[in-house]
């Protein structure tokens, strides 16, 4: 099963298992507990972790996304590769365009997501991290694409970003080794944001994310979105089509009643209070 959760019930978007309910705070979780099977990224898993992304999209009360696991020990383990081994050829192209579709489809929600990290992440579980804006980690976490260790290459996005996040000749050796590498190593590579010594409760990354998402909330809404997006999109294009880019983005912010009120609050010397307006 993947859920999400919050402190309360105010929103339920789908009438089934998985339940998707959002934070009055903002915050929301979605929580990974696919326990005998490690969290692998098998079908049934894969179709409802996609339904339970899609409506988070367009919900303004949704400011920030935390990805977490209930599996002790395990963020994901990867691939199911116990149903990979039953599909042909061709179904296991089709397994694995849907399962690249499903990090795109995180990657391109508008609000911040984090992955909290408490244990393994390998293969597609990193994927799963790397398509999310920011990770936090325990330290005794072990993360790697470690796909060419079984004949593959990494297929859902790692393969880009990877490169993209820590420079292509780090992501070339990790890649072409399959090596795993803890929190603290992962960290100094740039491939993690916070890093934390794991607790007896074995949710140090979660309550590192939450810590996290607690220093977003504040923040104009509408503004955090257009950072976002002003950033995903410039680092794909040259210098000055990002700059474009971005004007695109700020023009956005101009109207919204979210920068008045930053400007208020700063002539009044007080916290602003945003609306997401």
């Amino acid at each position: 099963t993947v859920t999400a959760h919050g402190m309360d019930s105010r929103k339920q978007l789908l009438p089934f298992i998985p339940v998707v309910v959002f934070f009055s705070s903002g915050i929301v979780e979605v929580l990974m507990c696919r326990h005998k099977a490690r969290n692998a990224l098998g079908n049934v898993f894969v179709s409802q972790m996609r339904q339970v992304v899609s409506t988070l999209y367009n919900d303004s009360a949704v400011r920030v996304v935390i990805f977490r696991s209930l599996v002790p020990g395990v963020f994901c383990a990867g691939a199911d590769l116990k149903e990979r081994a039953l599909m042909n050829n061709s179904e296991s192209d089709l397994f694995v365009h849907g399962l690249r579709s499903l990090m795109t489809q995180i990657a391109l929600l508008p609000t911040p997501t984090i992955a909290a990290m408490d244990g393994v992440a390998l293969g597609g579980g990193l994927e799963l991290a790397l398509a999310c804006d920011l990770r936090a980690a325990a330290n005794s976490a072990q993360m790697g694409l470690i796909e060419t260790t079984r004949g593959l290459l990494p297929g859902a996005g790692g393969s880009q970003r990877l490169p993209r996040m820590i420079g292509v000749t780090l992501a070339k050796e990790l890649i072409f080794t399959g090596r795993r590498v803890g929190g603290q190593t992962a960290l100094e590579m740039g491939l993690i944001n916070r890093v934390v010594e794991q607790n007896q409760t074995g949710d140090a990354a979660y309550r590192e994310a939450l810590s996290l998402a607690r220093e977003i909330l504040p923040q104009a809404p509408i503004a955090v979105r257009m950072a976002k997006e002003a950033m995903n999109r410039g680092m794909e294009v040259d210098i000055g089509s990002a700059m474009a880019i971005e004007r695109m983005c700020y023009a956005r912010v101009i109207p919204t009643r979210d920068r008045q009120e930053g400007m208020a609050a700063f002539i009044q010397k007080r916290a602003p209070r945003y609306t997401g307006e």
